[in-house]
């Protein structure tokens, strides 16, 4: 196994998304009430890209990336930019699935309708996802830098989760699951393949929907409604494996398990035990960003089944409250995980244990352009306590 604090993923990680600076808050609010286009943002988001490229440098973060702050939420400029998806501003409720967690809390609230995307046609990348943001920030790291920045995705299951393989596409389009699905990795890995090109070496996907397989709410709900659910579930890990087929040998690719992380909000809770297994070992990928900063989250039991050839990032430390960990916390949270998987299937020397561990924030710190209901200087704080605490553990490093 290569010694990961030399590629991705590294030992103080975080997940992406960073507080917007006041100016593009400012701006954002602006687009938002409809008095400056989406367009107008560009030179506030260029600068805050600045911002926070330099902050993520001057804490000494090692993997680095521009905080979403061309994104108004974390999904954005994917499905909305492929040609064969239809923007639906008012979508009737009863077509999104009640089970999912934050579609349940949408029918608590007496929601009738919400936007969403729909697929009509065949897809298609017809224009890049996030390549020019990518070449936008690489232009602001020294060359021998780039091989470190990390460009965050949605998962390709955001749509089809809340609208289920009945609603999510036009069946005169796609005939089931598997032909959607493929269409969408052949458009991932144009984008996967045209960033590597640009010299990205680091992709996060951002996938809420494996957590939901942990809320013991979604099985029941899935289960009254005839959903085999673990079906969908092998349905999702095999969306996943089809974007991330192929890949070059140097590209590293995670997938960031959530919880929701809406203006510190959360949608779905419960451990990992119930996918742990088969998801460690049948998904296609380096590194698994898991979340850890509460009991919601349960032991670090289901790490036993981490294969020896995967990364976990340990999501120890909270970006919903501005409540500051302490790196005893988060040192002894690290010896728990590492005792675990000593004791795992395979069994493995403590060493080659504490090689395969990181730790990170447990999501990013705005999914949403508003935010967590933190300050810049808390975030400020944990990102400086996470590369502190990591060269504690790992001295090498």
């Amino acid at each position: 196994m290569p010694s990961i604090h030399l590629r991705p993923p590294f030992r103080a990680e975080h997940i992406g998304s960073l507080l917007r600076p006041s100016a593009l808050l400012a701006k954002r609010e602006l687009a938002e009430e409809h008095k400056c286009s989406v367009a107008d943002l560009h030179a506030d988001e260029d600068e805050a890209i600045k911002h926070v490229v330099k902050l993520q440098q001057e804490l000494g973060i090692k993997t680095i990336t521009d905080g979403e702050m061309r994104r108004g939420m974390f999904f954005e400029g994917v499905f909305d930019v492929l040609e064969g998806m239809t923007y639906m501003p008012k979508r009737p409720i009863t077509e999104f699935k009640p089970y999912i967690p934050h579609i349940g809390f949408m029918y608590a609230m007496g929601t009738k309708e919400a936007e969403t995307i729909y697929c009509s046609g065949k897809i298609k990348r017809t224009k890049p996802f996030y390549v020019e943001h990518f070449k936008y920030l690489k232009s602001l790291v020294s060359p021998e830098d780039v091989k470190f920045l990390k460009v965050t995705i949605c998962s390709p299951s955001w749509f089809h989760q809340r609208h289920g393989s009945d609603m999510t596409y036009d069946l005169s389009v796609y005939k089931n699951d598997d032909e959607y699905f493929d269409a969408l990795g052949i458009a991932y890995r144009a984008e996967f393949q045209e960033l590597y090109e640009a010299g990205c070496r680091h992709i996060q996907i951002d996938d809420p929907t494996f957590c939901y397989f942990c809320n013991e709410g979604m099985i029941a709900g899935m289960e009254k409604a005839g959903v085999d659910h673990a079906a969908l579930l092998d349905t999702y890990i095999r969306a996943i494996n089809v974007c991330t087929q192929g890949r070059p040998a140097d590209l590293t690719i995670g997938v960031h398990l959530c919880r929701g992380n809406f203006k510190g909000a959360h949608f779905s809770e419960g451990g990992y035990d119930r996918i742990s297994d088969k998801l460690f070992n049948t998904l296609d990928v380096d590194t698994f960003y898991l979340e850890y900063d509460n009991e919601r989250a349960g032991d670090f039991k289901p790490l036993k089944h981490l294969p020896l050839n995967k990364v976990a990032v340990l999501g120890l430390m909270t970006t919903k409250k501005p409540d500051l960990e302490t790196s005893e916390e988060l040192k002894a949270r690290v010896n728990e995980a590492v005792e675990i998987l000593v004791q795992g299937n395979p069994p493995r020397s403590r060493e080659t244990a504490l090689n395969q561990l990181c730790i990170s924030t447990q999501c990013g710190f705005a999914s949403v352009w508003q935010g967590n209901p933190v300050t810049e200087e808390d975030q400020k704080k944990k990102l400086s306590l996470l590369v502190e605490t990591a060269k504690q553990i790992w001295p090498d490093a």
